[in-house]
């Protein structure tokens, strides 16, 4: 009984840090156009300064693993989490171009340090309470999602100056930090499941490039850098996107993200009952092809409305398909999950944090609308090629 408390109170703590994390990256999306519009940047430039929180972030997630076998993840989310508060409210307020973009290197080194650290954490915790859980995890990320995309703007509505407004909510995440990190697993219970639940624990640390190199790895990687760029578009441009496309006021241009987040979320939280009830695959595919869909209607509906009903689909279908992924990455017989679940959730957040700098030079280009349709495309790819690899399993098994 005593096991099954700790394993729930670090539950309640890993779902506390997912939701910090959403709340502090998504707290980003209504900074963007203020950004783009006191630096003086066109779409290209903008992309370009974007890039540098993807840098960031693929920097320092390979290293974060490391940290965690080092000092165990809990230390690891603290601390980052700490100067992922510090460096928010300074992204509302650097006049300079360069200072803007070291100070997002930083930030997005803390984000893609945190999110590595917390889904390791997660995937223990899952494993030692014997049920999926991870949905619910990512659910909680969405919440603060939602929190963050309409919590900066409402404050700033409200009558809050911009930088009030922000250190509002760096003050927030501190406190839920400081609170609720103490209910984390400490290193030593953590590599203890590590060892019990991974399928090849005693893969030393000098095979884990090559794991890297895994087929499952590296595809399940591909897949959820696909999904994640599709969220990292929603985060980074779709504040722009309405204040250019659809003439709404910078206050009020989170509510795409906002939108995207809540259906986002309430798919997660039921997202461990869907793929009960009708497998990780057909989730997997499904929402594959509804979130594509969604983009589309972003696209070409020339209403708010219908916009929005957009970014609901997407959030919709996208929702599940990254918790299943990192589930099925926990469970490979080849790879340990001490190398696998930090490999792939890097290669994915590389979608989320650094892709959506690529769509800036699309924009520039062509226009965001096409930039739009490229993430709609990707996501048809998820599902044709999640179809063709599990066909392929299929005749080998058979």
């Amino acid at each position: 009984m005593n096991d099954l408390n700790r394993v729930k109170k670090a539950s309640f703590g890993i779902k506390a840090i997912f939701l910090v994390c959403g709340l502090a990256i998504s707290s980003w999306a209504p900074m963007v156009p203020f950004a783009k519009d006191r630096l003086g940047l066109n779409d290209a430039n903008l992309g370009l300064l974007l890039l540098c929180l993807g840098a960031g972030a693929i920097c320092l997630m390979p290293l974060s693993g490391l940290f965690g076998q080092k000092y165990g993840s809990r230390k690891v989310i603290i601390y980052a989490s700490f100067l992922m508060a510090v460096m928010l409210p300074l992204l509302l307020i650097i006049q300079s171009v360069v200072w803007m973009g070291v100070a997002i290197f930083i930030f997005g080194a803390a984000v893609g340090t945190v999110d590595v650290a917390m889904n390791a954490h997660g995937v223990q915790v899952q494993n030692m309470y014997g049920k999926s859980v991870m949905s619910s995890f990512h659910g909680l990320f969405s919440v603060g999602g939602l929190l963050g995309s309409l919590g900066l703007g409402g404050l700033m509505k409200a009558g809050l100056e911009p930088i009030i407004a922000a250190l509002s909510i760096s003050i927030l995440l501190i406190i839920i930090v400081i609170f609720q990190s103490r209910s984390l697993l400490d290193r030593d219970l953590e590599m203890e499941a590590i060892q019990k639940f991974s399928s090849n624990s005693d893969s030393s640390s000098k095979h884990a490039s090559s794991s890297w190199l895994n087929a499952s790895v590296l595809f399940l990687g591909a897949m959820c850098f696909i999904v994640f760029l599709s969220e990292g578009a929603m985060l980074d441009w779709s504040a722009v996107f309405l204040k250019e496309n659809r003439g709404i006021d910078n206050e009020l241009s989170g509510i795409g993200y906002a939108a995207f987040s809540i259906a986002m979320a309430t798919m997660r939280l039921l997202g461990d009952k869907l793929v009960s009830r009708f497998s990780g695959k057909k989730v997997v595919i499904g929402g594959s092809i509804l979130a594509a869909i969604g983009v589309i209607l972003v696209i070409i509906s020339p209403f708010l409305i219908g916009a929005l009903a957009g970014f609901i689909l997407l959030g919709l279908g996208a929702a599940n398909i990254v918790p299943v992924f990192i589930g099925e990455g926990g469970r490979l017989k080849s790879v340990s999950a001490l190398v696998a679940i930090p490999a792939i959730t890097t290669i994915g957040y590389a979608g989320q944090l650094a892709g959506p700098a690529l769509l800036g030079f699309i924009a520039h280009h062509f226009s965001l609308s096409t930039a739009f349709g490229v993430i709609a495309f990707l996501l048809l790819t998820v599902a044709a090629a999640y179809i063709f690899r599990n066909n392929e399993k299929s005749q080998q098994h058979g």
